[in-house]
């Protein structure tokens, strides 16, 4: 009876787990394209300064960790110190600011695609510079990621969807979300490198030091000079109160999701986080598709199942690798 109710407890926490990282995210990518494609006011003025998303989340997580190590930390002493993550914060901060920019460009499911592929540079880094070999279905998930986005790519974009972009430019906005993915790759290299000297570091002492250096260089990027952008944005929010309150809810719905995500990992292991976040991507795309009126024709529907087969078979050859693990130490 005991071990039924401990089972009925964990599938209740994984439900909650996933409701939490679908709603926070899901509604985030909504709030993004809203920002990125609405029209706000009588004058009919978009958002230009999309950099200010990044600083407002930065500012928004650098508190909620604060508030999280205050409440839930059980020590105060062995993890990484502040200014380690003085590198990553660079990356940091320039790769989600080319992430967001590319939405001026391409269209919100394009981008989900685009960086859903983070499997291709790493594994071209992993073959070039350090002579990684791979395995055939390893190869077979980054063809199907692979060749997924670059049909969805080459596919003309319906006349409605362009419309709503301000300044439509593929070639440019696809290139700005690889270069995302190519700042997150060493991004996630240099934290790991950080948990692995200072063994005792938590989620929310990373959340915290990455999100200090973020707003510091996002503050100098933005308010560092007279004219700088930042002084545009808040103007802009000023005269739209309904923009700013988007971005409130866009840094909240972040923040929010780190925590279910930081849940998940601790409960289930980063193997089911993954498989939640990557469900949670598709579903985005047909939110974005049924809800924002970004129509995908049959064939680009294809490109986006090809993809998500790829991702869904490199999660079930992780899972395989993980049992295999698993039963190695049982014996």
């Amino acid at each position: 009876m005991e071990l039924h109710d401990a089972g009925l407890r964990r599938v209740f926490v994984l439900a909650f787990c996933v409701a939490g990282i679908w709603s926070a995210y899901i509604y985030q990518g909504v709030l993004q394209e809203t920002l990125s494609t609405k029209r706000f006011g009588p004058d009919g003025k978009r958002f230009e300064h999309l950099a200010f998303l990044n600083l407002a989340q930065n500012v928004v997580c650098l508190v909620w960790s604060y508030i999280m190590i205050k409440l839930w930390s059980s020590s105060s002493s062995g993890g990484a110190p502040w200014w380690t993550y003085w590198s990553a914060g660079i990356t940091n901060t320039i790769g989600p600011a080319m992430g967001i920019e590319a939405l001026k460009y391409i269209s919100y499911p394009a981008q989900v695609l685009a960086k859903s592929s983070k499997m291709i540079p790493v594994m071209l880094m992993g073959t070039l510079v350090y002579g990684i070999r791979y395995t055939l279905p390893e190869y077979i998930c980054t063809f199907l990621v692979a060749g997924g986005v670059s049909t969805f790519a080459l596919m003309k974009t319906s006349s409605k969807t362009i419309s709503k972009l301000a300044h439509p430019n593929a070639p440019l906005g696809y290139g700005l979300c690889f270069l995302n993915l190519a700042f997150d790759g060493f991004t996630n290299a240099t934290q790991d490198s950080i948990t692995a000297r200072y063994p005792k570091t938590s989620a929310w002492d990373i959340m915290l030091g990455m999100n200090l250096w973020g707003t510091i260089y996002n503050m100098i990027y933005m308010f560092g000079w007279p004219h700088g952008s930042g002084f545009e944005a808040v103007q802009f929010c000023r005269q739209h109160p309904e923009a700013a309150w988007d971005i409130f809810l866009y840094c909240l719905c972040g923040a929010v999701g780190q925590n279910f995500i930081f849940l998940t990992i601790s409960r289930f292991g980063s193997l089911a986080n993954t498989t939640i976040t990557t469900t949670r991507k598709f579903v985005s795309i047909v939110v974005s598709s049924l809800l924002s009126g970004n129509p995908l024709s049959g064939k680009q529907w294809g490109c986006v199942l090809m993809v998500f087969s790829g991702l869904s078979y490199q999660i079930y050859l992780k899972w395989r690798k993980l049992q295999r693990l698993q039963k190695k130490r049982k014996a």
